[in-house]
């Protein structure tokens, strides 16, 4: 019996090796073919050239980007799925540098105490759906508790909820009392926050632990903070040797280092020990200027939300102290933006959604051309700039063969009226749309 089974299989395998070259066996089915789906667009915003192009095609094979060209040029594939947008704007998917996606807006100061880890988590999955649906297809999220954002990330990549595609940074790193800690509880409850770090070596530690436990990026606190309690927000918190501990550990992992830093001295040592960009730089100085520019430093300042903080901040909880110190830095973090982007300073588009309402991350574009910038800029601020830095320049960005499909529509034109951008009438991630345009 074994000599015929023998046989019998080495019959088989001469059966296959005598298969004429390129010959599939029953056994092996082809693969399907990936779905083609062909986007007209009206005006195409070109974010590399810097200019805007007219009757463009952009043929998709599953989630990547194969082809962009004029209408008469592109040859689209019979079957392939048609979606219309000749009368919009198409842009590359937004990203946004530096949100909290499980932070409630509601919901600050002593109010926030009363919130699990795991219902913020569950919050992040709304706040998810409302920023894609934004347009914004990427985010950075620069800290969150128990790891939420994490968890957010991981079940958006395997499809169980919507959202956009995250970095994520688990608990940002700070000195005990800073503004990366807890300081709303008393002493009697000897309660310290995850990421608190004294000392070269301690900070060493919670990068790796972070790292261990899935952040694809470091968040650190390098000053105080506007909405923590008992800190200044210009003082500088992490010591430059603590900051080149946490920004070699983290580059030897292969993670980007942000830098919370308002206060000159916080922003000029976080330069110097090498992050990858500075987080608000409300009062950066020439010096600080310099250095960004020298070193190619990204700074991300989110000069939208001083409006939302004096306005609505005292009904979402935020404390009296927080207000007074916003009323100090917003102004001079608007003026400062301006002096640094006309130095020639990398400036990518962040705006700290989760202290105010997610979904309105676009409303900053009108104060980015406000103070300085022509909407261009803006808009390559919020795509080409914001994936440099997060490492993923070769993948989203940009409307091109072999970037991810990540495309938004607009009625009218973002490059003469930014406030455009709030009204995203439709969003496609990854080859698949989330958000379909209003049918004519």
């Amino acid at each position: 019996m074994k000599v015929n089974i023998l046989a019998a299989m080495l019959a088989a395998l001469g059966a296959v090796a005598s298969m004429p070259a390129g010959a599939q066996s029953p056994a092996t089915p082809a693969a399907p073919a990936e779905h083609v789906v062909a986007v007209r667009a009206g005006k195409l915003v070109d974010v590399v050239a810097g200019k805007v192009l007219a009757d463009q095609v952009i043929l998709i094979s599953g989630q990547r980007i194969t082809a962009v060209g004029p209408a008469a040029n592109v040859l689209v594939p019979a079957g392939a799925e048609r979606i219309d947008l000749s009368h919009a704007t198409v842009l590359p998917g937004l990203i946004d540098a530096h949100v909290h996606l499980t932070g409630d807006p509601k919901l600050h100061g002593y109010q926030s105490l009363g919130v699990s880890d795991i219902r913020a988590a569950m919050y992040g999955v709304h706040a998810a759906k409302l920023t894609l649906d934004a347009g914004f297809t990427t985010v950075r999220n620069v800290g969150a508790g128990g790891f939420g954002d994490i968890a957010l990330r991981d079940a958006i990549n395997d499809s169980e909820i919507t959202g956009p595609r995250m970095r994520v940074a688990g608990y940002a790193i700070g000195i005990r009392g800073g503004h990366c800690d807890n300081n709303l509880l008393p002493a009697d409850y000897h309660y310290t926050e995850n990421g608190v770090a004294d000392g070269p070596w301690q900070a060493r530690a919670k990068v790796r632990e972070m790292a261990k436990y899935g952040a694809d990026t470091i968040k650190i606190c390098a000053s105080g903070g506007v909405l923590s309690k008992g800190d200044e927000a210009g003082a500088q918190q992490l010591t430059l040797e603590e900051m080149r501990a946490i920004v070699e550990e983290a580059h030897k992992l292969g993670r980007k280092v942000a830098a919370h830093a308002h206060g000159a001295s916080s922003i000029r040592d976080a330069i110097l020990a090498g992050v990858d960009s500075v987080e608000h730089g409300s009062l950066i100085d020439d010096e600080g200027i310099r250095l960004a520019r020298e070193k190619g430093t990204y700074v991300v300042m989110d000069i939208y939300n001083d409006d939302y903080i004096l306005q609505e901040g005292a009904k979402a909880g935020m404390l009296p102290e927080s207000l007074e110190k916003e009323k100090m830095v917003g102004r001079v973090q608007r003026e400062n933006f301006q002096k640094a982007f006309r130095a020639g300073v990398k400036m990518a588009f962040g705006t700290d959604a989760g202290v105010y309402p997610h979904g309105d991350n676009a409303r900053q574009f009108y104060y980015m051309v406000k103070y300085g910038m022509t909407p261009m800029q803006a808009i390559q601020a919020a795509t080409i700039n914001g994936a440099d830095l997060l490492g993923w320049k070769d993948r989203i960005g940009s409307v091109s063969p072999g970037k991810y499909a990540d495309l938004i529509a607009v009625g009218g034109d973002p490059l003469q009226d930014p406030a455009e951008l709030t009204r995203v009438t439709f969003v496609m991630k990854g080859g698949a749309v989330v958000k379909a345009a209003p049918q004519k």
